[in-house]
This record gives C-alpha cells, sequence and structure tokens, in this order.
C-alpha cells in the first residue's frame, strides 16, 4: 500500500505531541517546585540576627566585656567583670513595637538578658534574672531600678534552658512575658524612664549579661499598631 506524504506528516505529528505535552509539564513542575524553593527561603526581614554574623550590630565595648562570639544560630555573650553585651546599629522603632528573642544563661548567677530599648525619646531596660538571679523588671522607673520599683518580681532560672522573652512597647504601657507568663504590665503615665550607668552604651536598643554567660537566638522587632 502506497503512503501518502500528508499521512506521513499527520502520523509524525500524532507521535510527537505527547512528547511536546510531556516537557510542557515537566517545565511547569520544575519552575513550580523551583517558586516553592525560593518561596520558602526568602528571608524575614523581621529577624535582626541572621544566625551566623553580627551584622548590623557592634560588640558594645563596655570596658569590662568577656568576649562575643556566633556559633549554631546563638550569640554568645561571654562571662566579663561586669557587662559583655552587643548594640543595634541599624533604624530602631522607638514606640508601638514588639521585640521578641530567646536568651539562656550558660553559666553564672546574675542577669542573662539586660534588653536596653526606646520608649519614645526614652530609655529603658527590662532586667531578666538580675541581682543574684532571681529578679525580673524595669530599670529605672523614676529613680527607682528592676529591684524596687513596681515593676518587681523575682522568678527562678535554670542555666542551660532556653526562656522566651517578649517587649510590647506602646505610648500607654510597656509590658513583658517569659514563656508566655505576662510578668510586667506597666502604665507609663507621666513616669520618668531611665537606665542606669552601666548601659548607656547599649543605647537605642543593646542586650547585656552581668558577669554571666548568656546564649541568645531569634531576635525579632515588629511594629505594632495601637489598638
Amino acid at each position: 500500500m502506497k503512503v501518502r506524504s500528508t499521512d506521513f506528516l499527520i502520523l509524525i505529528l500524532l507521535l510527537l505531541v505527547p512528547v511536546f505535552l510531556f516537557q510542557g509539564c515537566k517545565g511547569r513542575s520544575t519552575s513550580q517546585k523551583q517558586a516553592a524553593v525560593e518561596e520558602t527561603t526568602m528571608p524575614d526581614t523581621t529577624y535582626i540576627f541572621d544566625g551566623r554574623t553580627l551584622e548590623g550590630w557592634e560588640i558594645t565595648n563596655f570596658g569590662t566585656q568577656g568576649p562575643v562570639d556566633v556559633s549554631g544560630g546563638k550569640i554568645y555573650l561571654g562571662m566579663g567583670d561586669g557587662c559583655t553585651g552587643i548594640t543595634y546599629r541599624k533604624a530602631f522603632p522607638e514606640i508601638n513595637y514588639e521585640v521578641t528573642l530567646e536568651a539562656m544563661r550558660v553559666e553564672g548567677n546574675d542577669f542573662f538578658c539586660g534588653m536596653t530599648f526606646p520608649v519614645g525619646k526614652d530609655p529603658c531596660t527590662m532586667i531578666v534574672g538580675g541581682w543574684g538571679g532571681t529578679v525580673v523588671g524595669l530599670s529605672s522607673i523614676d529613680g527607682k531600678d528592676a529591684s524596687e520599683n513596681e515593676t518587681t518580681r523575682y522568678m527562678k532560672f535554670d542555666n542551660n534552658r532556653w526562656y522566651k522573652i517578649k517587649l510590647r512597647v506602646t505610648e500607654e504601657k510597656i509590658e513583658a512575658w517569659i514563656d508566655d507568663e505576662q510578668v510586667v504590665d506597666f502604665t507609663i503615665d507621666g513616669k520618668y524612664l531611665s537606665i542606669r550607668p552601666e548601659v548607656e552604651l547599649s543605647k537605642p536598643f543593646g542586650i547585656a549579661s552581668w558577669r554571666t554567660t548568656a546564649a541568645l537566638r531569634n531576635i525579632r522587632v515588629q511594629s505594632i499598631k495601637e489598638e
């Protein structure tokens, strides 16, 4: 039987169509997978510690500090003869924001998270584990430290355990939580806020420990709208 050239071309096209369809589906599948990977690896800009370097931070030159290292997604503040800490040098909100982080006391018996932060134009510090290891509160309110004002609270902290810390600052209040338990609920209402001289170099935002080795991770700041 004689095969016409037009029949032959039709046969070839019929054989090639499934190949083109398969390649098209394969290409779309690959593109979709690549897009999914890119989407999951996009950086979250609310994190101000990248887990690898001190980009955006500087080691605070207290003069009595211990070594500061980054390893395994954590910042280690080594024990010094006073404060050891880091200060954030990029733009930071003055009001209506939340800070979250995880902190751990590795060695020592004093504060492992002294977080200095702005409240508008005024500085304040949240102390976690100070004055011998148990005091939580704000330093300072009307000149009174975290150990002697209305925010003073006593808690037990274990070494080598991570604690989740959240700080919320609005025009009306300063609030803080440790492991989802609210530990500070302070209405500003004209009170005078200040910091101790030891953490002056932590302004506007910094974290320090006192004669204690501490570890920090997952440091995040988010602007909020006041309700």
